[in-house]
């Protein structure tokens, strides 16, 4: 609730409906799509390439594999430094049960380690998860995960009504600096743009896919609200992320930290996987087929380990998580689903009276574009501060 408890929640709300509009035509148009290319499966880069390579305007069809590599390269970007988010969250939930104490801080305390050196010591460890080169052996792992997380907004949810029975003391409002930095990290939560159209993909009845996408974003959202409301009311001006580091050393607080600690390791090779596959397709073509198997597990550690530097330099988790956020969800979230949109309807069916398909996808973009950019700047200003002052504190 970094906005504030009076701007929070109305703009989770709006920002909940934004997205789900633009995952919904992005979907509409990927249908459209599959009966002009007569392709019957296609991922959002493809959908991207697609719609510009049906266009009939020759400038826009030669920018079909350029907006492709866009795509492309915001999924990476968004799911690379998605994990090197989830770097942070274990090192600072181990520094905090290794140092046994409530207090939080990048500087280790009574002469102890920081959270550096915590990032450096469990790269290693993340290599070897991120070794496993089939998702089958990961798959199961994540129905746990998902029980844990929803258990610890529960405990989240008891802990606000323990430590603030009357749900008082919220500010209302901040500043506008603060809004742009929440905007960031709300766009991050909610966001499931890179999955979407996979779903649909894989729908036994894709024509309900928008039931699909209406229960599964209330869900995103619900949750989303539970863990920033009460996460804030329980603790206040003191709530700091992941929300189970403001839990208390009791023996219940203790095995939730640990459980959220597995819980992201293995989440973060679940997530690592697909923006690796993509990077490796391209890399492959120029490798030795003979040796495919050994150089791709070179890369995966090159890649895991350069995602751990990152993760050092930038040590917060708030300001890596609105820069994601604001910079690459704003595009795949917002801006693409948009221009896609447009690309798909242009001639047929067209624009629609009075051109209102091109007025609202123009006003969708610029509104993204907004956040885009004032996101970004607020979080990269945040992300600059910390890697040339190291013993600063953010909120960690």
């Amino acid at each position: 609730m970094t906005a504030g408890l009076w701007v929070a929640v109305p703009v989770s709300l709006a920002c909940g409906l934004y997205m789900f509009y633009c995952l919904f035509i992005l979907v509409k148009s990927a249908q459209i799509l599959y009966k002009r290319t007569r392709v019957p499966v296609m991922t959002y880069p493809d959908v991207g390439e697609a719609a510009c390579a049906c266009h009939s305007n020759p400038s826009i069809t030669k920018l079909a594999k350029t907006f492709r590599y866009m795509i492309d390269a915001m999924i990476c970007i968004d799911l690379f430094g998605s994990c090197a988010t989830y770097q942070i969250i274990i090192a600072k939930s181990l520094k905090q049960l290794v140092e046994n104490t409530q207090t939080t801080s990048m500087e280790g305390i009574n002469g102890m380690p920081g959270l550096r050196f915590y990032l450096a010591c469990i790269v290693p460890f993340v290599i070897l998860i991120c070794l496993i080169r089939h998702l089958k052996w990961l798959a199961p792992l994540s129905i746990v995960a998902n029980m844990v997380v929803l258990f610890c907004i529960i405990v989240a949810v008891y802990y606000a009504f323990e430590n603030n029975p009357t749900l008082t003391g919220m500010v209302p409002y901040t500043s506008f600096y603060n809004f742009f930095e929440f905007i960031g990290m709300a766009v991050f939560s909610m966001s499931c743009a890179a999955v979407i159209i996979p779903i649909e993909n894989n729908m036994k009845d894709p024509d309900k896919y928008h039931i699909a996408l209406s229960v599964g974003m209330s869900l995103i959202i619900s949750c989303v609200f539970c863990v920033s409301f009460f996460g804030y009311a329980g603790y206040l001006d003191k709530c700091e992320s992941p929300i189970t580091v403001n839990f208390p050393l009791n023996t219940l607080g203790k095995a939730l930290k640990g459980c959220i600690m597995v819980m992201i390791y293995v989440t973060h090779a679940l997530n690592y996987w697909v923006p690796f596959a993509t990077v490796f397709y391209y890399m492959k073509r120029k490798l030795d087929p003979n040796k495919h198997v050994m150089w791709e597990l070179i890369f995966r550690a090159i890649f895991v380990a350069i995602i751990g530097l990152v993760a050092i330099i930038f040590p917060t988790i708030t300001a890596l998580m609105g820069f994601l956020g604001a910079f690459c969800l704003s595009n795949l979230a917002f801006i693409y689903p948009n221009v896609i949109y447009l690309l798909v309807h242009w001639e047929r069916p067209g624009l629609g009276p009075f051109r209102w398909r091109l007025w609202l996808s123009l006003l969708m973009i610029v509104v993204g574009i907004f956040f885009c950019i004032c996101g970004s700047f607020v979080s990269a200003v945040q992300l600059i501060t910390i890697a040339i002052n190291p013993g600063k504190r953010s909120d960690i």
